[in-house]
Order: structure tokens, then sequence, then C-alpha cells
């Protein structure tokens, strides 16, 4: 890789490709990374035929380039030129190359791609790790009667027996939202893994936007469930979650069920945004959506890869069957 001291200045002068997904707007970008991102961009002549965003962070004595706070994918938008699969796949590999050449020296690279990115190929080819990582769909078109006909048993009656006792209402305002997540978090001696600020302004740009929804539901003591719901021209992506300890064990299921609900009304597709373990699958299974493949990229120095070994062996222990996007 090049060496890049710096994120370069983003020139929104230059006309730019289509985002795949919401994650790839610059204003979310400049919000969740606090200004340190920058652009890999491919012209030819005054036409961009391929750009991909990275962002620079600092891991104790280590510089990375991971995927932004609350940012689920990213990855290169390579033009296509409407040629024959094999010129149109050459195109596509010369340009992703391209974009490859131009990322920063870091001892981590990581980005998890959108799921209509499917550039991997060329990573692999320059020594990037390529593995696969998963998430539920509920495609556009569909019906709320015929996600409600495929959903698991145990799913319906949990949203059916929540329904009961819950009220599902919006949110006044994010601050809400976040005190809420905030107590939950520090009820658990835990603490915001995405920052309070960028979450904060995240969720405020969103809103103003109108790219996004915050939803709760509330028994007859006050709040005991929330979601955050982020959308780009095609996707709705389930973005938070916070839960309170005396919540409905259907609470979070009668929130998601809205949220599908919102989504088929609004002709976009529903992304369950990934699972990190066998729980997190079977919760997420029983909705009744697609399984669908995200491609991650990574390149880790020597001595990165090597720390990491002997972390996970000394201090974390065995690693899930599949990690978390984040």
């Amino acid at each position: 890789m090049a060496a890049l001291s710096a994120p370069s200045a983003y020139s929104p002068a230059v006309d730019r490709l289509a985002p795949p997904s919401i994650f790839h707007e610059p204003w979310w970008l400049d919000l969740a990374t606090g200004g340190r991102w920058a652009m890999a961009r491919v012209m030819h002549g005054n036409q961009v035929l391929g750009e991909m965003p990275y962002y620079l962070a600092r891991k104790g004595v280590w510089r990375v380039s991971p995927l932004p706070p609350l940012t689920r994918t990213l990855g290169p938008v390579i033009r296509p030129m409407g040629l024959d699969a094999a010129h149109e796949l050459r195109h596509r590999l010369r340009v992703t190359s391209q974009l490859i050449e131009q990322l920063p020296a870091v001892d981590s690279f990581f980005q998890v791609f959108d799921c209509h990115v499917q550039d991997a190929v060329a990573f692999a080819l320059h020594g990037f790790t390529v593995s696969a990582r998963y998430t539920f769909q509920v495609g556009a078109p569909s019906t709320a009667t015929d996600v409600w006909d495929r959903m698991h048993s145990k799913t319906r009656n949990a949203i059916r027996n929540a329904s009961r006792t819950l009220k599902v209402q919006p949110f006044d305002a994010p601050s809400q939202f976040l005190q809420f997540y905030e107590s939950n978090l520090a009820s658990r001696s835990r603490s915001n893994a995405y920052g309070s600020d960028a979450m904060s302004a995240l969720l405020h740009a969103t809103l103003e936007r109108r790219a996004g929804r915050l939803i709760g539901a509330y028994d007859s003591g006050g709040l005991v469930g929330a979601i955050g719901l982020v959308w780009d021209r095609h996707t709705m992506y389930y973005l938070l979650s916070s839960r309170a300890a005396r919540a409905h064990s259907g609470a979070i299921s009668l929130l998601l069920w809205t949220a599908i609900q919102d989504a088929i009304e609004r002709k976009l597709t529903f992304d369950f945004d990934g699972f990190a373990g066998a729980s997190g699958f079977n919760f997420l299974n029983g909705f009744g959506g697609t399984l669908r493949q995200r491609l991650g990229v990574e390149r880790l120095s020597t001595g990165y890869a090597l720390a990491q070994t002997l972390k996970r062996r000394i201090v974390d222990g065995p690693r899930p069957v599949f990690m978390p996007n984040l």
C-alpha cells in the first residue's frame, strides 16, 4: 500500500458515483469519523470510474483502517461500462486494483462490503484475506402477510404476546433514545463502544434528513425497549437496539416487526445487519428473511497479526463462529 500521512481532503466538487448504501455518504462518514476519512478515486478524463472511502485511526501503537463507528459496510464503487461479462470483469478488476494501490500503509485494514458490492476478488489477488459474513434480509417487494407466514411460530408468538402489553411509538427526540441506550449500558457496567458523540451526531443527522427512525416499546411503567433504523434508496438497516432488564422478552421482536412493516410500506429491503454467533442467528432466522452474504477484506502487518494472535490466546479466549462486523 502507498504511504499516506493523513486522509486527503474530500472534494464534493467531483461528481460521485451513486453510493450503494447510506454508509458511503460523505455526511455519514464525516460524522462517524470526525472527518478522518479519505477517498481513493480512479478517473478517466472527467469521468469517475471508481471510488472507495476509508477511515484512518489509531489503536494503541497501531495505525489502522477499520470500519468507522456505526458504519456497517463500505467497499469500492465501480462504474459499470455496459460491456460483455468478460470485458466488464476486466474493467472492474483494473479499476479496483488502482483503488487498492491508493490505500494507505496501515497495520490493519478491514472492511465489510455491502451486499451490492461484489469486487472482493481484486483484493484477494493483492494479498488480502477475503471472508464471508452473513445477514438476513426481507427483500422488496414483499407483503406483510407473506413475511408473517414465513416467520417461525415462536417468533410470531413472541410478537403477539408482546403486543398485548406493550405500546410502540416513535421517540420525540434522539436524546431520549440516547439516554435510554446509555442507561442500559451503565446498568450492565458497560460503555458505549461506538462513542456517544458520534452516535448522537449520526442519529440527529439521519432524522433531520428523513433517513432514519427511532421507535420504542412502552409498558405501564414506561420505556422498556428501543431500536434505531436508517435507510437509503433501497435498504432499511436495523442499526441499534437496547432493552431494559425488566422488558418483555418479545419487546425487540415486536419492534423489529414494526420496522419490517415500515420497510415494506416504503418498498425497501429490510436488512437485519448480521449476527455474531448461533444465538443471534437463531433469533434473526425466526423472522423468515433470506440469508445474504457480505464479503469482508482484511490485511494485517506481521507485527499486528502476531499481537492479535497472542491477545486472543491469552486474553480473549476462543473466537465465535461468525465475527461481528464492527
